[in-house]
C-alpha cells in the first residue's frame, strides 16, 4: 500500500496543501515551502504543487533552488508549456541565456500562439547576439498582439540600438547622395549596364538603387549586419529593383566570385568611409575587393579620400579632452584615458582655428595595397593660443569632377561628423610658430602625434 492509499495519509496530504496555500496567500513564504514540501513528500498532486513551489522559489530570490523545482516537474511532464517556459526565464535570469533558449523554444513550439512566450524568447535570443530572430520573433508576437506596447517598444529598441545613430542622418545627406549618384551614373555611362556593380556596406540599399536606377542591369549588395540587410531587402522589393539587385547579409570577405557574384564586378560603390576615415577597416575590405572581387580595370567609388584639418583650441573640447585639477585634488593622470578621437559637429561647438586647413593623410582606393605610413608634417600657426589637438574632415573624390567634403565651415546637417584628434596634452602656440606633428594611419586608425614647435 502507497502512503496515499491509506486514507489518513491521502487527509494528511490535503491537509498540507491546503495549509501551504493559506499561508502563501497570507505572504508567510517561508512556511508555505516547509508545507509545499510535505506535500509532495506524501507524493500528492505533484504536477499542480510543483509550479505553486517554484513559483514560490522564485519570489524569495532562490532561482537556483526554482530552477530545481521545474526539472522535477519536467521529469513528470516533458512536454508542460509553462514549465518549459519558466526554466527557460530563471535560466536566463542566472544568466544562463545560452541555455535558457531551448527550453523557450520548445514553449513557443508546444503553444505557438502565445505573444508572451514569443516575446521572453525574443528578448534572450536578443541578449545572446541573435538579434534577427529576435526581431523576427517580436514581430509574430506583435501580429498575435498588436497592441501590446511592450512589444512593441521592444521591437524598436531592438532596432534602434542595431543601427548606428549617424545612419538615417547619412541617408538624408542630400548633397552626399547627389554626389555619390553622379559618380555612379558616370561609371555606367562608361561600363555600360551590363557591367556588375557591387555595394559593399549596403546600409539601407541606397547606393544600389541608384546603381539600378540609373541603368545597372545587376547589383550584388553586401551588408553584414542581418538586421540591415534584411531592410535593405525591404526596401529594394518596395522600390521595385529586386529583379536587379540581390542583398546578402554578409561581410564583403564572405563573397566570393561564382557563388554571390556571377563574375568579377566591374564597379564598386561603398560608403563605408567613417568621419576619421579608417575605422571601418576601409584599407581591409577595398584591399580584398581588388583581389578576389573586382575585374583589374574596374571603377571604385570612391576612388580616393583625404583626411583634412586644422590646429584648433577650445576651452569647451580641453574639457572633454583633459582633466586637471577637481575639487581641490589633481586628477591630470587621468587625463591618459581621455578619447583620441572625438566627434563634434560643425560650429556648433565652439573652437578657434590656429592654422590654415592641410592635408593629412590621402587614400588611392584604386590601388591593390597599403601599408601603415608615418611622415613628418609642418603646421604654420596662424593665431596664438592654446592647442589642444586638431579638427579634422573629410574630402572624398568620387570620380573625375565629382567631389564632396564635409567641412564644418559648410556642412552641419550630413552623417559624416568632424573628429577632434585631441594631443596628450595642450600645447600653447603663437602665431609664426611652427608645429611639427606625425601624421600617417595604421591602417585602421589615423595616427596624429605632436613633435615640437619651433618658433621663428
Amino acid at each position: 500500500m502507497t502512503d496515499l492509499e491509506s486514507p489518513d495519509r491521502l487527509s494528511e496530504a490535503r491537509t498540507a496543501l491546503a495549509q501551504a496555500m493559506a499561508l502563501h496567500e497570507q505572504g508567510d513564504l517561508a512556511a508555505a515551502e516547509v508545507r509545499y514540501r510535505a506535500t509532495l513528500a506524501y507524493g500528492y498532486r505533484p504536477v499542480e504543487v510543483l509550479p505553486l513551489l517554484a513559483g514560490l522559489l522564485g519570489r524569495l530570490s532562490r532561482p537556483e533552488d526554482a530552477l530545481a523545482a521545474w526539472d522535477e516537474l519536467l521529469a513528470i511532464e516533458p512536454d508542460h508549456v509553462v514549465a518549459l517556459h519558466e526554466k527557460g526565464l530563471t535560466l536566463h535570469w542566472l544568466g544562463r541565456s545560452d541555455q535558457a533558449i531551448a527550453p523557450l523554444e520548445r514553449a513557443c513550439a508546444l503553444d505557438p500562439g502565445n505573444p508572451t512566450a514569443l516575446g521572453n524568447l525574443a528578448v534572450v535570443l536578443a541578449d545572446v547576439g541573435r538579434t534577427l530572430e529576435a526581431l523576427t520573433l517580436f514581430r509574430r508576437a506583435l501580429a498575435l498582439q498588436p497592441d501590446n506596447l511592450h512589444l512593441r517598444h521592444q521591437a524598436r529598441r531592438l532596432g534602434a540600438a542595431s543601427v548606428p545613430f549617424w545612419h538615417i542622418p547619412m541617408m538624408n545627406d542630400t548633397p552626399r547622395n547627389d554626389a555619390f549618384e553622379a559618380a555612379i551614373r558616370a561609371a555606367i555611362a562608361v561600363a555600360g549596364p551590363e557591367a556588375g556593380v557591387l555595394d559593399i556596406g549596403a546600409g539601407s540599399g541606397l547606393l544600389s538603387l541608384m546603381a539600378a536606377r540609373a541603368g545597372a542591369r545587376k547589383v550584388v549588395a553586401c551588408e553584414m549586419e542581418p538586421m540591415i540587410a534584411e531592410m535593405a531587402a525591404q526596401i529594394v522589393a518596395r522600390n521595385g529593383y529586386a529583379d536587379r539587385i540581390t542583398v546578402h547579409a554578409m561581410p564583403s570577405t564572405e563573397l566570393a566570385v561564382g557563388k554571390e557574384l556571377d563574375a568579377p564586378a566591374k564597379i564598386l560603390v561603398s560608403e563605408i568611409l567613417s568621419s576619421d576615415l579608417l575605422t571601418e577597416k576601409v584599407l581591409d575590405t577595398f584591399e580584398d575587393a581588388h583581389r578576389r572581387l573586382l575585374a583589374p580595370d574596374a571603377i571604385v567609388i570612391p576612388r580616393a579620400a583625404s583626411a583634412i584639418g586644422c590646429l584648433v583650441a577650445s576651452e569647451t573640447l580641453a574639457d572633454y579632452a583633459f582633466v586637471g585639477e577637481v575639487s581641490g585634488f589633481d586628477l591630470s593622470p587621468f587625463s591618459d584615458f581621455a578619447p583620441q578621437r572625438l566627434p563634434i559637429h560643425g560650429t556648433m561647438t565652439g573652437w578657434q582655428r590656429l592654422s590654415d586647413d592641410v592635408e593629412l593623410v590621402r587614400l588611392n582606393l584604386t590601388e591593390k595595397k597599403h601599408d601603415a605610413t608615418l611622415a613628418r608634417l609642418r603646421i604654420p600657426v596662424t593665431a596664438s593660443g592654446r592647442a589642444i589637438g586638431i579638427v579634422q574632415w573629410m574630402h572624398i573624390d568620387l570620380a573625375e569632377g565629382i567631389v564632396f567634403d564635409n567641412h564644418p565651415d559648410g556642412y552641419q546637417d550630413g552623417g559624416w561628423l568632424q573628429v577632434l584628434h585631441s594631443f596628450p596634452a595642450p600645447i600653447d602656440v603663437q602665431a609664426g610658430d611652427t608645429l611639427d606633428i606625425a601624421v600617417g594611419h595604421d591602417r585602421i586608425t589615423l595616427i596624429l602625434w605632436p613633435l615640437s614647435a619651433t618658433r621663428d
